[in-house]
């Protein structure tokens, strides 16, 4: 029951707040703060709990329960590694939310009462091993981010908000048909490891299939070209619906890419997955080059987050151990690093009522704190040694090079320019609100930051460090679920031989091992051994 517990808790903290006064915005602070930080302390015993070493179960935590049986749906939820992390990350950034959101002084009640429901959609979606259960967790997600950004947003925030419904829900819709088909053909069971393990489709069929489920996914990632709902949606949302939507929502596309579309329809993910790399290469370069010509600071740090969740696609496509390792850190990596810019940005807003890049320069020496958290920040976005972003681009590019597909060193190549790019248009972002003359007086006064923000953004630099100087944590739990997802594609790629003999392999023929035990010093990141015996 742990796990239930922990999805449930924030509902169970918005249902208690509903019968709060709403004239106490404190109390309701208070208790949102509270309910968040409680989760986080009893996620803490999943963490801890967590057995990532060889022939552990797959999934643990489990619960299966029926719930409309008779239709062959049930709760059923439970966590592999890659879940495992998502789901900390989540329950680690809401608080910091809710922290950061102090400043929000209308319909407190209703702000919060929606972050929780939010928290908790967001939980069960990594969590559910259903796949109706999914579905509604992935749909109930929707319900309070629409109402965060159209009730609390900014000038636009209706449009935006309409925008980001119907690209997520129309999308969405395609992958709940395919669901439905996909069960009808696994013996009528919903189970997710039912139907991974008894589907059986022609090629074309799973491909559809596969589609359906790509493209929802990939709206959610943003990939190009389904990527302009994203800087509306993040530039007219407060700065804890942006959080929340960097942090963690985008993070349920790549996340479903990984547990659903490639293991569910592994021929399928080989014979689009040249695609899908080209695009995310293309999303790479084309939201670095975006990111160069913005002047809205908060909108360039949105088009920043194409570019790394680019990142994120390309290393699940190379599908090497290191390749789909670097993404999945890369997921983190975006969570924390973006998360804090966003942050950040919030906190410069709050001051000038304005996110315009010209209205700022040479505020360093009246905010220091901030500029130093912002810097560092920057470093961390940019993948500087040292720091988190560095282990997941590195570890990208590396297995994208090692990958068998063909064309992949140009791809690494390629993808290779967007740390130059991002290095180019983060430093620029610094200069120019940071350094220089102050043009305008109403930055000569500015207050640094207060109590309060150094509680929001100081665990965010924490974990810049920690992640960026000790990975092994973070990448071992991990390491069961990509050998896993490796092997399945594997299998998938001998069939697909099998069928065409004159085929190349695309996948390594070995069975992948990342050489990182629990004693190996974070120096050793670059003696991991390629997966595939070619290498």
């Amino acid at each position: 029951m742990l796990l239930t517990a922990v999805i449930f808790l924030p509902l169970l903290g918005a249902l208690i707040a509903a019968f709060l006064p709403a004239g106490e915005p404190g109390q309701h602070r208070g208790w949102a703060f509270f309910v968040t930080l409680a989760t986080f302390g009893v996620s803490l015993a999943l963490w801890a709990g967590f057995d990532s070493r060889p022939g552990a179960a797959e999934f643990q935590f489990a619960l299966k329960v029926p719930w409309i049986a008779s239709a062959g749906i049930g709760y059923h939820v439970g966590l592999d590694g890659v879940a495992l992390l998502l789901v900390m990350l989540t329950t680690a950034l809401t608080p910091i939310v809710i922290l950061a959101a102090w400043s929000v002084t209308e319909r407190v009640k209703e702000f919060l009462i929606a972050v929780l429901v939010l928290e908790t959609a967001m939980i069960g979606t990594f969590a559910a091993l259903d796949l109706v259960l999914f579905y509604v967790f992935w749909e109930a997600v929707l319900i309070p981010m629409y109402l965060l950004i159209g009730v609390w947003g900014s000038q636009n925030r209706l449009y935006a908000t309409v925008k980001f419904f119907i690209y997520t829900f129309v999308a969405s819709v395609l992958m709940l048909i395919a669901i439905i088909y996909a069960a009808l053909h696994a013996g009528g069971s919903f189970d997710y490891l039912v139907v991974r393990d008894a589907l059986r489709v022609g090629a074309d069929a799973q491909k559809w299939l596969f589609l359906a489920f790509a493209v929802a996914f990939a709206v959610k990632v943003p990939m190009f070209p389904v990527h302009t709902w994203l800087p509306d949606a993040h530039t007219e949302a407060p700065t804890a619906g942006s959080v929340i939507l960097a942090g963690v929502l985008l993070k349920m596309g790549t996340f479903g890419f990984f547990r659903y579309a490639m293991p569910l329809f592994p021929d399928a993910a080989l014979q689009f997955r040249p695609a899908i790399a080209v695009l995310a290469v293309v999303g790479i370069i084309y939201g670095a080059l975006m990111c160069l010509v913005q002047g809205d600071m908060k909108r360039l740090v949105a088009y920043s987050s194409v570019s790394h969740l680019g990142f994120v696609m390309l290393g699940l496509m190379a599908l090497t151990a290191e390749g789909l390792t670097g993404g999945v850190y890369q997921m983190l990596n975006h969570g924390v690093s973006t998360g804090a810019l966003f942050l950040l940005v919030g906190m410069l807003y709050e001051r000038r009522h304005t996110r315009l890049i010209s209205e700022y320069g040479g505020i360093a020496k009246q905010v220091p704190w901030i500029a130093t958290a912002f810097v560092v920040v920057t470093l961390s976005s940019v993948g500087l040694p040292g720091t988190n972003g560095f282990v997941g681009e590195f570890l990208i590019l590396a297995g994208t090079w090692l990958g068998r597909m063909p064309g992949t060193q140009l791809l690494a190549v390629l993808g290779a320019t967007g740390v130059i790019l991002g290095a180019v248009y983060m430093l620029w972002l610094v200069e120019r609100v940071f350094f220089g003359t102050i043009t305008s007086d109403e930055n000569r006064h500015l207050p640094d930051l207060s109590l309060r923000e150094a509680f929001v953004i100081a665990p965010m630099i924490v974990l810049i460090v920690v992640m960026g100087l000790a990975p092994q944590p973070f990448l071992a739990p991990a390491r069961p679920a990509v050998d896993r997802l490796v092997t399945r594609m594997q299998e998938a790629d001998r069939r697909l031989r099998t069928r065409d003999p004159g085929r190349p392999p695309s996948v390594g023929g070995q069975q992948p091992a990342l050489a990182l035990e629990p004693t190996t010093a974070p120096g050793a990141l670059a003696a991991m051994p390629p997966a595939g015996g070619s290498h």
